[in-house]
């Protein structure tokens, strides 16, 4: 259990009553949260409608079966393949009913390259009891909840050990902000087997912290709360390798056993055995799985471009995610939910495209109460300064090496901020409550002061909070945009159009989804609403070439040709190599009686693409027709 003992020397103890209320609003707070994150898990759609299909689940029916390989059988035509790993060949069953998208692909075997944690501490235990399978959906909301109300198990010894005169109201705010501002949001509104290892490694990660904040303050059973940190941060790293170097923090209460002059060694192996064997384990399974002990399967990804020889780290891409993860300022527009994604700029050679990153120091501007963590040791015993030291220490290392692991890594994506933002966050509102602590004393208070930076600090986690809450349903309309445009090629187009209903609802002012809803609404002969979202994607980008060549197709369904050939001509003023604007030109031509116009665009067309059948087709009938 957290510790909870008040630092505070002759510090009055709270009435039954007062503490009962206490409790009450803190736990409204936490329900509040979890609520939230159960609405964002359960409004959006699984990319495996049957959970037994899911990644995650097939890992386990391999471990069960006796395998370290997913228990998914090959389509017979990929092992046939010239070069499986190429990206154009390997498309239609990546993307396909056969969903191998970013499954590994090692010695005629799939592999999950995600880490193993969340498989053997939650879905495989689910399955074994229960006899069902857990969908990565409900994984995430579970992972999410058991991090967060560790972190606010920790914050909650943190005021009744040391800030014990601060309002409840004001922790129940700093709980909020632990839960809404710290990215979480935003990575459950995108639920699949991606987020699913990097919240699992969250909630490890506070799990770790709590053990830490009690071997710091249990020194008789120091060992075995280091022991118990060990052993959640290997978990950790096991659900993601790229906190591996944030296991330093491990060494926070050994330091401070050597501060107390007590016997090191025992802390040390305590801190170190627990999470060595782990590592041992998890380098056993990857040689069994890839022949290497530090393969973890990313290299042999079936992925939308060859991994095969990216180079996943470099000191090259080190400013460029510094620029998307920490200084660059989101895009707003009057439009909900008003924050839009930032454009990339300039991306060095060998990274990939940004996929959905904000920045944290302009858009969650509560972590800069950061700078107000340090007042938390003013005025306390040499014993309290040392151990709020250490826990602030733990808490810059574990952001710091999270975020510069990222920062030298191929991909910048907005999910992998909550591998280091709830650690940044956390020092934030020990800020809050440092502020609150020194403003309040001496007896009686700095009643404007303490009113002035209640504001400040108010603003900052109100802005932070929305931002998340707006940015969550950003990603949640860009991803049901993503599963409406796949429905739109190969699925139910009744379905199709709910979901793209849904996102020009959400996204008014997003073009894409405007157009791919016309795609769909054609499908069921409704011409006419098709052509209005059409129009509406071109109101929005004037120059949108598809939203054109669309627009026009359906033009020409209802006889309006010469309204089609304005549009295909603007189409090709965008970009006049386009051969199939150019053979649907020839065709509106052609049904205006302008043949010889025709021919030109149909020879066009074929100059562009000498194999366009359809060119061929028609070029032949017209020149039949002269």
């Amino acid at each position: 259990m957290i510790d909870s003992q008040s630092d505070c020397r002759g510090a009055e103890a709270p009435k039954a009553g007062s503490l009962w209320m206490a409790h009450s609003i803190l736990a409204a707070a936490c329900v509040l949260v979890v609520g939230v994150y159960e609405y964002m898990v359960l409004a959006g759609e699984s990319w495996s409608p049957n959970p037994s299909d899911a990644p995650y689940n097939l890992l386990v029916q391999g471990f069960r079966a006796g395998q370290l390989s997913l228990r998914k059988q090959l389509p017979p035509d990929f092992a046939h393949l010239a070069d499986p790993y190429d990206p154009t060949a390997n498309q239609f069953y990546r993307i396909g009913p056969d969903h191998l998208h970013d499954l590994s692909f090692y010695n005629g075997r799939l592999y999950l390259y995600f880490g193993v944690t969340p498989a053997l501490i939650l879905f495989w235990p689910f399955t074994a009891l229960t006899g069902h399978y857990l969908t990565e959906r409900q994984a995430a909301l579970i992972f999410g909840g058991i991090g967060f109300l560790a972190s606010v198990g920790l914050l909650r010894a943190l005021w009744r050990r040391y800030f014990p005169g601060v309002s409840v109201w004001v922790v129940a705010a700093c709980a909020l902000a632990l839960g809404l501002a710290s990215g979480v949001p935003i990575l459950l509104a995108r639920c699949d087997v991606y987020e699913v290892s990097i919240i699992c490694g969250y909630a490890m990660t506070m799990l770790t912290l709590a053990a830490i904040w009690c071997a710091l303050h249990e020194s008789r059973t120091r060992c075995g709360w280091l022991a118990a940190a060990s052993l959640a941060y290997g978990l950790a790293v096991g659900a993601r390798a790229s906190l591996l170097f944030g296991a330093v923090i491990l060494l926070v209460p050994v330091t401070q056993a050597w501060r107390e002059r007590r016997k090191i060694w025992t802390p040390l192996l305590a801190a170190t055995v627990p999470m060595a064997l782990i590592g041992i384990g998890l380098m056993f399974y990857n040689f069994l799985r890839f022949d290497s002990p530090f393969e973890f399967g990313n290299r042999y990804q079936l992925a939308g471009a060859r991994q095969l020889a990216q180079q996943f780290f470099s000191p090259r891409y080190l400013w460029f995610n510094i620029r998307a993860y920490f200084l660059e300022p989101a895009r707003w527009s009057v439009h909900f939910p008003f924050v839009h994604d930032v454009p990339a700029t300039a991306v060095p050679a060998g990274h990939e495209q940004p996929d959905q990153t904000f920045a944290v120091l302009t858009n969650v501007p509560l972590v800069w109460l950061v700078l107000a963590a340090p007042v938390a040791w003013r005025s306390r015993s040499v014993e309290a300064r040392c151990i709020l030291r250490g826990l602030l220490a733990a808490l810059v290392m574990l952001f710091g090496l999270g975020a510069l692991t990222l920062g030298l890594c191929c991909y910048s994506v907005g999910r992998y901020e909550v591998d280091f933002l709830p650690a940044l966050v956390m020092p934030a509102v020990i800020g809050i409550l440092s502020l609150e602590r020194a403003l309040a004393s001496p007896p009686g208070g700095r009643p404007i002061r303490q009113r002035f930076a209640r504001c400040g600090w108010a603003v900052l986690l109100g802005f932070s909070v929305a931002f998340n809450l707006l940015a969550s349903v950003q990603v949640y309309a860009n991803e049901r945009y993503a599963f409406g445009s796949a429905l739109v090629l190969s699925g139910p187009a009744p379905e199709a159009i709910h979901v793209l209903e849904e996102v020009v609802r959400l996204k008014p002012d997003y073009a894409p989804a405007h157009n791919n809803l016309g795609v769909a609404l054609i499908r069921m002969g409704r011409l006419t609403e098709a052509i209005g979202h059409y129009e509406q994607a071109l109101r929005i980008n004037p120059d949108y070439l598809a939203a054109h060549n669309n627009l026009a197709a359906a033009l020409m369904a209802l006889g309006r040709a010469q309204e089609a050939i304005g549009h295909y001509e603007q189409a090709l003023r965008i970009n006049p190599d386009f051969a199939e604007a150019h053979c649907n030109l020839g065709l509106a031509l052609e049904k205006l009686g302008r043949t010889p116009e025709a021919i030109q665009q149909y020879q066009q067309a074929l100059r562009l693409q000498p194999d366009f059948a359809q060119a061929q087709t028609n070029l032949a009938r017209a020149r039949a027709l002269q």
